[in-house]
């Protein structure tokens, strides 16, 4: 079986900056119940189906299928949830792992998180001093939650 473990943070704006380079994200989801989520994505120049399970601890199951960019492009504006996510992803190489850094935009915006993804549960990691507050276990966080209860209108 397929799986991620990752644990997520909140960028601490005063100390992040920007790295050159970022991808843009939009992604939406066709299923946002607590057993499943299907999410569509793309990321640049590419489309993306993912099918995740649901999260124990930091682990859940998770199934990623690349799908032709104008599939995904038309499952976004026609069939998904709204609002969309619609982020800036910065990876950065640190410590012997890639922090993926996203700047959330449209109903999002302001938000900001960083997510390392991990071997092991109990792998150790150096935080970086620009990462701040843990919020694996918050599920406001989770993408999935962010098209039903944006972060502009907390």
């Amino acid at each position: 079986m397929a799986q991620e473990i990752e644990r997520k943070f909140l960028v601490k704006r005063e100390l992040w900056k920007r790295p050159e380079g970022g991808v843009r994200y939009r992604q939406g989801y066709l299923s946002t119940v607590k057993e499943r989520t299907v999410r569509v994505r793309t990321a640049g120049d590419k489309g993306y189906i993912t099918v995740k399970g649901v999260t124990v601890g930091a682990t859940r199951s998770e199934y990623e299928y690349e799908i032709p960019l104008a599939d995904a492009n038309e499952m976004l504006d026609r069939l998904c949830e709204r609002p969309l996510i619609e982020k800036t992803r910065y990876r950065i190489a640190r410590d012997g792992v890639v922090w993926e850094v996203d700047e959330f935009e449209g109903d999002n915006r302001g938000l900001i998180t960083a997510e390392v993804e991990l071997k092991k549960e109990d792998q150790q990691v150096t935080i970086p001093d620009w990462v701040g507050e843990e919020v694996t276990r918050d599920p406001r966080y989770f993408n999935a939650n962010l098209v039903a209860h944006p972060f502009t209108r907390w």
